[in-house]
Formats: structure tokens, C-alpha cells, sequence
């Protein structure tokens, strides 16, 4: 009978020795972690969580009009689904003009991506309106469409604001604009420090602001934007011309800066749909 208590104890005390030896406190995360002798490969359990990232496309459409002449909204849409984006921030898009036959692009464009939009009217054009839209992947929980500064009866221009629900514990500002094209920078410069205006008095909730600011990275308009956001492409990444880019007046901007991480950022190689190029970023949101 002794005999038999003491194999069975001897069994128990081995079989303990090697669970032991399999696992240990991990001292990134504090789970632990299962080491397999055989192989050497080490499996994180418990705390270890997936990054949370968002894929993001500016791109200036010139109302589905290409290079060509040709008015393709279809081809448009094949230029947005080819990133497979979460977000979408579009500039110059018609809704109801003559000149785009009536058609409401925003509502088409949401049709055609499955993805939800939002329409920001900054004029009224050819029986219709003219504006920015954002395609979202993910419920938009609140909107605004503000106008921006006015210089010497220009082009009115606007800035799109919505709030983004990204996940079940995390939202965030998405915002596309389209600033004044003409010299000199005066009301570009006045637009940008509207915007930062808006987004310096909101809570510290991460932030995306996309559009074509038509102005360059060494700008002032840029050098005030500087001052709250930070650009997604580390090297300059010229959009226009669309046939051979040269300049980057079209941009992908966060804030702040602690709450993000870049994993790519490009600019799409198609020069016939738009006469701008499309900026597409791939970014991470840090806890």
C-alpha cells in the first residue's frame, strides 16, 4: 500500500515539475506565457490585445471628371475600394448639378462603396450643391458643416466635422476640408487657423483632418496647422499634376500626436480618374 502512495505522490510532483517549466510571468504584459520546448515559440496569453488600426483615403475628385473628359463616377469608386479604407475624405463632389446630370454623387458614392456618408454644401451650383462628402466604414454619430473665412468674395469654402464611432469604447474626429486655391495665402492661412480654432477648444478625443489644402508642406498655411497636427507621410508625397506629381497639396493630418502611429502612408499610382492623385495612410490609435 505504501508502495503504490509513493508512485502515485512520485507521478503527481513530476507532472507539477513540468507544467512549471512551461510557463512563466511575461513582463511586458503580466499574463503568462507558454514557452514549447520543441519548437522555442513563445505564446502570449491573457493581457496581450490587437492594435487598432484605420486605413484612411483623402482624394480630390473634380466631380468624377477625369483627365480623359470622360465623367465616370464608377471609375471613381474602383480608385476608393482598390485601398479597402475605413475612411474616406472626398473633395469637389456634386450633388443634383447640370453639369454632373443631376446625379446626387454623394448618394451614389455611398451605394457604390457600402460605405455611410455625409455631405457638406459650401455652395450652391447649376441647380445643385457643391461640397465635401466623408465615406465612413463606421456609424457617424454627429455632424457640422461650417464655413470658413471669406477673402475678397472667393470661392466659399468649408470644413466637414464629424465624430466617428469606431468601436464599442472608442470614437474619434474626422474632419475634410478644401481651402482657397488663389495667391496669394491669405485666406488659406485664416482658414487654418479657423480650423484649429475648432479643434483646440474640443475635448482631447483623437483627431483626422483630410483634404487638398492646395498649398505645400513649407507653407505657412502648413506651418500653422504644425502647430496642432502632425502629416502621415514623413517625406513629401507629391499628388498634382496627376500625370507626373511634382507638389503635395493634398494631405492627411492627426493630433494628437501620442495617440498615433504610422504604419504606411502612399499616394495611388492612377492619373486618368481625377486630376489629383489620392493619399491613402494606414495608421494606428494607441490606447
Amino acid at each position: 500500500m505504501k508502495k503504490i502512495l509513493y508512485c502515485l505522490i512520485s507521478i503527481l510532483l513530476t507532472a507539477i515539475s513540468s507544467f512549471g517549466q512551461g510557463l512563466t510571468d511575461d513582463p511586458l504584459t503580466g499574463g503568462l506565457v507558454d514557452i514549447s520546448p520543441p519548437k522555442g515559440q513563445v505564446i502570449l496569453a491573457g493581457k496581450n490585445k490587437k492594435s487598432f488600426q484605420l486605413r484612411v483615403l483623402c482624394y480630390n475628385i473634380h466631380h468624377a471628371e477625369g483627365v480623359d473628359g470622360k465623367l465616370d463616377l464608377p471609375r471613381i469608386t474602383r480608385v476608393i475600394l482598390s485601398v479597402k479604407p475605413d475612411l474616406v475624405a472626398l473633395q469637389e463632389v456634386d450633388q443634383n448639378t447640370t453639369r454632373t446630370g443631376k446625379v446626387d454623387q454623394v448618394a451614389e458614392l455611398s451605394r457604390l462603396t457600402k460605405m455611410k456618408s455625409l455631405f457638406g454644401s459650401n455652395i450652391d451650383f447649376q441647380g445643385g450643391h457643391y461640397g465635401n462628402v466623408i465615406l465612413s466604414r463606421f456609424p457617424i454619430i454627429k455632424k457640422n458643416n461650417f464655413h470658413l473665412p471669406n477673402v475678397d468674395s472667393g470661392e466659399q469654402r468649408g470644413v466637414l466635422e464629424s465624430v466617428i464611432k469606431v468601436s464599442e469604447n472608442r470614437s474619434i474626429f474626422f474632419l475634410v476640408t478644401h481651402l482657397d486655391h488663389r495667391r496669394p495665402d491669405e485666406e488659406r492661412l485664416a482658414s487654418a487657423k479657423f480650423i484649429n480654432q475648432m479643434i483646440s477648444v474640443s475635448d482631447s478625443k483623437p483627431a483626422i483632418l483630410a483634404g487638398d489644402f492646395n498649398d505645400v508642406p513649407e507653407s505657412p498655411t502648413l506651418k500653422e496647422f504644425g502647430k496642432l497636427w502632425i502629416r502621415t507621410n514623413t517625406e513629401i508625397a507629391p499628388t498634382i499634376p496627376v500625370s507626373k506629381p511634382i507638389r503635395q497639396i493634398d494631405y492627411i493630418l492627426v493630433r494628437p500626436k501620442k495617440r498615433w502611429k504610422l504604419i504606411e502612408s502612399k499616394v495611388l499610382d492612377e492619373d486618368v480618374a481625377s486630376d489629383h492623385r489620392a493619399i491613402f495612410s494606414v495608421i494606428e490609435l494607441l490606447d
